[in-house]
């Protein structure tokens, strides 16, 4: 008896194995799809035929993490109609984007799809606020 016990928990293992390996590689895809996409924090694609919505984003504040989360909301709506960046501080494309704006912390800057700055306002804003104010 105790062989035939032996041999069936030992053909039983590759599959529990096998199992949890899958389970896990699920729990892993699902995450990576539920997990907001990022933003670019480069800037070429102001004026480029969109409007584009740069958020300042400091990593100091806990607003900017609160704004971003508005952001994705906003851009899960307008899809491609919008771009949505950011402009990090401390970072050398952001401190340009900023210094040559004169933008601070946690402002939120409208371009027009030709790439001049029309409206700029601070965080936070909704998502509904920020469909209506980008469009």
């Amino acid at each position: 008896m105790d062989k035939q016990h032996n041999s069936n928990s030992t053909r039983r293992m590759p599959w529990v194995a096998i199992g949890v390996i899958t389970s896990i590689v699920i729990l892993l895809g699902v995450m990576l799809m539920v997990m907001p996409k990022g933003f670019k924090t480069t800037h070429e694609q102001i004026g480029t035929g969109k409007p584009a919505l740069v958020f300042v984003y400091d990593p100091n504040l806990t607003l900017s993490n609160s704004q971003t989360v508005q952001m994705n909301e906003a851009r899960t709506q307008l899809g491609d109609q919008v771009f949505f960046l950011l402009a990090s501080v401390g970072t050398p494309e952001g401190d340009q984007l900023i210094a040559k704006h004169r933008a601070g912390s946690a402002e939120l800057l409208l371009f027009d799809p030709s790439g001049s700055l029309t409206k700029r306002q601070f965080a936070v804003k909704n998502a509904s606020d920020l469909i209506q104010w980008v469009q």
